[in-house]
């Protein structure tokens, strides 16, 4: 994922932080605003991602470790790096939805 797309992502999550702050309860329930797509939607997208950026790693690596001539080591790290950034990413944002699940879980009505 690239420096932009993670700052958009950032923006995306601090605006709808912000904006779940200023709504008021109504009928007991946190009105929510709905937008193009759904936070389960782009959660299974960024995992299709992360593992669309490990299969292409692991491609590369294979055809590096075989001998084909038109494959570059450096551009293998480049991928293999890239794939561990985006699982690492991921592992974040997973270890913080269970820290926020265990919150919710946690407080008192």
């Amino acid at each position: 994922m690239s420096t932009p797309a993670i700052q958009a992502a950032l923006q995306q999550m601090q605006g709808l932080a912000t904006q779940a702050a200023a709504q008021p309860l109504k009928g007991g329930h946190v009105a929510t605003a709905v937008g193009q797509g759904s936070f389960g939607s782009e959660l299974q997208a960024s995992i299709q991602r992360i593992n669309r950026l490990q299969k292409a790693a692991d491609a590369k690596a294979m055809a590096f470790q075989s001998g084909e001539p038109n494959v570059a080591l450096n551009d293998v790290m480049v991928d293999m790096q890239k794939a561990s950034v985006a699982f690492q990413m991921g592992l974040q944002v997973r270890n913080r939805l269970v820290t926020a699940y265990r919150d919710v879980m946690n407080m008192q009505v």
